[in-house]
């Protein structure tokens, strides 16, 4: 049963009550909302600005008379390659040469809206994470919809060769078929019996390069449906291309927000009060008007910010002006924050999942139980938050790397008093984000700094700013309840989660505007699903169930690489692991045992168990397993870590991912390798204590990340599959502590249950 709604205390399910009227009345709701709907204009066209040279084909391709492909991207370039593989897949289908490749950043335009994003399967358990409250129990139909018409363009969940691969093939197939039809009215001939290959239309011994054939078939019509190239003989899909991004990289000439320079542009620092409801309270203007290259201070009931030459100048102006912040209620801390999780676990909870009937099935029966603990997590990213902003006439244009620019530019606009039309954004790729790039607010604070200062300005947030002020991965306490039948299996399980509500306070900040602080506040007491997703794992357990346990702890909180999949899997993977070791059962038959209805993840188990050398996980082997499956996809993790004298020392991750078909096998392996580097991050550190409201780290050096010379060997094997593609960039992460956890008790005979792993027990 999934979508209960109403409190349940400790495992006891209460559906809600729901009158005839109120059937009704949303009956009649979403009838008229339909009829509203359906007769709303929807024809899309591209809103693409071309060269005099270039044609525009469709939304994502433009081609030029001297044959360049400029491939548009609608997802944010963050690392994962997204620049890379939806050229890869057009350039495939179009038949062309891969050096001819160049790729822009999509404006905003419905036409990009990423509707898998929004319309997640819910029978998975999966949340609609994309929607603002005002329709999350619309039909799908209706969800698709509104995403489209409000343009939500969200780079996230791993969604973006899932979602854009149909568009860009179809995009790709049609440009093909014009180029097609020009080259066979030249030739007086059908064609349907042309080909492409190698950025030429042929046929035959006949060949035409498409630049010589852009203008004209630019201005064809194309076919009805979309014509598929037939398989080729050497196809660009599936290959290891370089990445288009990387020589840029490589060299230092890509451009980042912090990369922009401007005539007359200004730098500017900021500082921030603690977290929560802060406000201004006052600066030492005499003291800080003195620094040293001060030009501006830009005040806000929210923040100061100072105004230089140069940024050094004017983050130095900060600590002269010495803003004083005064914050509502209770400051933050470890201690309330860890309060407030016992607090939510002790107490009522939601059902998101259940199967079979947990309370019949334990009921007089000895319960096994274990608690866990994660703290917080740090996005950590190498570059921190900054956005460039210049006024433009009666506008203002910003450049920033954003996850959602629909949303970045809406909330410009509105912190600005501007219509959205008078705001243009430039998406910038992001030096890493993990979600971060959720946040707008470097950017509208640029926008407001430069607005106020007339002149063109780049703020940078200080590593301190970064790490006090981006909301971290919400931190989550469980307890997981078990009873086992006569051979030892897993027959119930209850995963009892104490979490804020996470998805509630980023929709509110990402499509209300609302104030960090006001987010976390409005989701507080509510039911969650995207807070314990990947809870409900893939083993056959005859009876089971999901609560979510919505705590208060005053810390505003986000999304996150891995989202809540990444302490789920901690939660479930260290505790089978508890009861196989209870059984005395090797941890891998334990699983095998309960992956009948999962053939995938369990054929990634048994071949990352022979690709590691498996030895049963006896003690003093240090070996350890875990196994999830997410977005699509499946990873099976294999991990050897010993205690020293230095500390953990994980010597070697062994992964085998079947994640569907490989657009470019090397930048997968990149993504399955930076997510596990990544959850070997949170597994030893990437968090922060809190005290006073703020964060006690300041520098990167006190997150405790894993240094170059601490990462293991790391061995990554992908399964043959022709199944569409499965999500990569975060599927590395929620096996990485959970694996190297149980190696740690095969090494030590010692349980962890805490991150980042410690000993210290519950």
């Amino acid at each position: 049963m999934t979508g209960i709604r109403d409190k349940v205390g400790k495992g006891k399910t209460r559906l809600p009550h729901v009158s005839r009227r109120s059937i009704l009345v949303g009956a009649t709701a979403a009838g008229g909302l339909a009829v509203a709907w359906a007769l709303w204009p929807r024809a899309y066209g591209p809103n693409l600005t071309a060269a005099p040279d270039e044609h525009v084909f469709n939304a994502f391709l433009k081609i030029g008379d001297d044959g360049h492909i400029s491939a548009i991207v609608p997802q944010c370039e963050m690392g994962q390659g997204v620049t890379t593989l939806l050229p890869q897949i057009m350039a495939d289908e179009l038949g062309a040469d891969w050096r001819t490749i160049a790729v822009e950043t999509a404006p905003i335009s419905p036409i990009y809206a990423n509707t898998l994003l929004v319309d997640e399967d819910s029978a998975t358990f999966t949340p609609r994470s994309g929607v603002p409250d005002a329709v999350q129990d619309v039909r799908s139909w209706v969800r698709r919809e509104w995403a489209v018409r409000n343009a939500v363009m969200l780079t996230a969940n791993s969604s973006s060769v899932r979602m854009f691969e149909g568009p860009c093939r179809d995009a790709a197939a049609q440009a093909r078929a014009l180029l097609m039809k020009a080259a066979a009215r030249r030739w007086d001939a059908d064609w349907e019996e042309c080909d492409t290959q190698d950025g030429f239309v042929t046929l035959g011994t006949k060949r035409l390069r498409f630049g010589d054939l852009a203008a004209e078939a630019a201005t064809l019509d194309p076919p009805a449906e979309p014509v598929y190239r037939a398989s080729s003989a050497d196809p660009l899909y599936g290959k290891e291309l370089t990445r288009l991004d990387l020589p840029a990289k490589i060299d230092g000439s890509a451009n980042y927000a912090g990369d922009i320079r401007l005539p007359d542009m200004v730098y500017a620092a900021i500082r921030q009060g603690p977290l929560g409801a802060t406000r201004l309270r006052s600066i030492d203007r005499k003291a800080g008007m003195a620094s040293p290259g001060l030009l501006h201070i830009v005040t806000h009931e929210r923040w100061i910010a100072t105004v230089a030459r140069n940024w050094w100048a004017a983050n130095r102006a900060l600590d002269r002006f010495a803003p004083t912040f005064e914050t509502e209620g209770a400051p933050i801390s470890n201690d309330m924050i860890d309060a407030a999780l016992v607090a939510a676990l002790d107490g009522d909870g939601y059902r998101v999942a259940s199967k079979g009937d947990v309370a019949e099935a334990m009921e007089g029966r000895r319960q096994l139980t274990a608690e866990f603990l994660v703290a917080p997590a740090l996005h950590a990213s190498i570059e921190t938050r900054t956005a460039t902003a210049a006024p433009d006439g009666d506008g203002i244009r910003v450049w920033v790397a954003t996850q959602a620019p629909t949303q970045c530019r809406d909330a410009i606009a509105r912190a600005t008093g501007l219509p959205e039309n008078a705001v243009t954004l430039f998406p910038m790729m992001a030096g890493g984000s993990f979600d971060a790039c959720l946040d707008h607010s470097v950017a509208v604070q640029a926008a407001i700094i430069a607005r106020e200062i007339k002149r063109p300005v780049q703020l940078a947030w200080s590593r301190a700013e970064e790490i006090m002020r981006v909301a971290p991965r919400a931190p989550a306490r469980a307890k997981l309840s078990a009873t086992l039948n006569a051979a030892g299996g897993l027959d119930a399980l209850v995963t009892r989660i104490a979490v804020p509500s996470t998805n509630h306070e980023v929709r509110a900040r990402l499509f209300d505007n609302r104030p960090a602080d006001e987010a976390q506040r409005a989701s507080v007491g509510r039911p969650d699903a995207a807070a314990v997703e990947g809870a409900a794992a893939r083993y056959a357990i005859p009876h089971f169930a999901v609560d979510h346990c919505p705590a208060d702890i005053g810390l505003p909180t986000a999304r996150w690489r891995g989202n809540a999949d990444s302490y789920t899997a901690f939660f479930t993977e260290c505790f089978i692991d508890e009861l196989a070791a209870r059984a005395g059962t090797d941890a891998l038959s334990y699983r095998m045992a309960m992956l009948g209805d999962a053939p995938l993840l369990a054929r990634c188990l048994l071949t990352v168990t022979s690709l590691g050398g498996w030895e049963g996980g006896l003690a003093g082997t240090a070996q350890g397993l875990a196994c999830h499956s997410m977005r699509g996809s499946h990873i099976a993790l294999m991990a050897t870590a010993r205690q020293s004298d230095r500390g953990l020392q994980v010597e070697q991750l062994v992964a085998v991912v079947d994640a569907g078909r490989l657009v470019n096998p090397a930048v997968a392996r990149q993504q399955v390798e930076g997510g596990l580097v990544f959850g070997l991050a949170a597994a030893v550190g990437a968090t922060t204590d809190y005290e006073g409201g703020v964060a006690t780290a300041r520098k990167l050096h006190q997150l405790g990340l894993p240094r170059l010379s601490q990462c293991p060997e790391i061995i990554v094997e992908f399964v043959d599959s022709d199944r569409d593609p499965g999500g990569l960039g975060e599927v590395g992460v929620p096996v990485v502590a959970p694996a190297i956890a149980n190696a740690m008790f095969a090494a030590t005979g010692r349980r962890i249950r805490r991150l980042p792993l410690s000993a210290h027990p519950l």
